[in-house]
């Protein structure tokens, strides 16, 4: 088994606020970096009434002070949202408080709806097409050469690993011909994830930041002490998504018994075909799953995404998770939905 790392959304949940979701996002990684996850990224989301990591160079920096040796990171910054320079200097000024430690996940999608999006942008103008160019600017601004009419202070000089997130075919090109690592968004858009990590693979080309490629795949998991209450606290995040869906984004729910679905054997035949990737169960139950899933696509790392309502249950989730390679697996499914 590889190595396994945390994506957080500081989820907000009926009847919370943003303040407690934060609080509790700090304290899981707090438990984390004891675990011995590699890493714990947070994501950038905007007008979205169950995430609170909108302002994400924020959350990594709470996030980085109150922890001491588990990289932190973004996955990740949508850069159309963004100019290159402004990201620069927030990662810069991250990696100068916290060397070492940080992470920049770059993506290029706007990580909202079509009105905020406009909201956000520099300019109504601003193209996610370009953003093989907006990454390639904002790499520049980390060389260190002095004579640049335009640095990035902090930043020039500094070492901040970018990788490159995607849920299609274009990140995985756009990371290849960078010789960057890839990030696939398998938890929730797995449609191309086999053709995308094969395209990234064939066409990798070295770089100063990477020599072979890396693949990042994420993956929800929702663990517990038995299949059942597994099977019922991810409830809660189908809830969540369904809503997101409808157009109609809503904070995480508590679990709901009518939302429950069976939990599946695991099937790589299907894979080509699976909307999403979910590991729902006991240890394990999570661990045999695992194991096929990496059997099957191979991946570097694995990035765990856990939506569950009681931050106890989530705690669990995520100590459970850590323990998938401590030993052979006895029995056990994962759900694909």
């Amino acid at each position: 088994m590889g190595p396994l790392s945390i994506l957080d959304l500081a989820p907000i949940t009926q009847g919370s606020d943003a303040a407690t979701a934060l609080r509790n996002s700090l304290d899981l990684a707090r438990h984390a970096e004891r675990w011995g996850y590699r890493r714990f990224w947070v994501a950038e989301h905007h007008n979205m009434p169950g995430i609170a990591s909108a302002a994400t160079a924020i959350v990594i920096a709470h996030v980085a002070q109150g922890t001491q040796t588990i990289r932190v990171g973004a996955g990740g910054i949508m850069l159309p949202n963004h100019a290159p320079l402004i990201v620069a200097e927030q990662f810069g000024t991250l990696a100068s408080l916290f060397p070492g430690r940080i992470d920049l996940g770059l993506g290029r999608a706007p990580g909202t709806d079509h009105t905020t999006a406009v909201a956000l942008r520099r300019t109504l103008a601003s193209n996610p097409d370009l953003f093989p160019q907006d990454v390639l600017e904002l790499m520049a601004y980390f060389k260190p050469e002095a004579g640049q009419t335009v640095r990035a202070v902090p930043g020039a000089g500094l070492t901040v690993p970018i990788y490159i997130l995607g849920s299609s075919l274009f990140g995985a090109q756009v990371a290849a011909a960078l010789g960057l690592p890839f990030a696939f968004a398998s938890h929730f858009a797995a449609q191309q994830m086999i053709p995308a990590v094969r395209i990234y693979r064939e066409r990798f080309r070295p770089s100063a930041q990477l020599e072979q490629p890396y693949v990042i795949l994420g993956v929800n998991i929702i663990a517990a002490d038995t299949d059942d209450e597994a099977r019922l606290l991810a409830t809660s995040g189908r809830q969540s998504f369904a809503s997101l869906r409808a157009g109609t984004p809503i904070p995480l729910p508590p679990p709901d018994r009518e939302w429950e679905k069976d939990v599946l054997p695991f099937d790589a035949a299907t894979l080509e075909t699976a909307q999403s990737i979910s590991m729902v169960g006991s240890l394990d139950t999570v661990r045999r799953g695992m194991q096929a899933f990496e059997a099957c696509m191979q991946p570097d790392e694995v990035i765990a995404v856990s939506h569950v309502y009681e931050h106890a249950a989530r705690l669990r989730s995520y100590e459970l998770a850590s323990r998938i390679s401590e030993s052979a697996p006895t029995a056990g499914a994962v759900s694909r939905s």
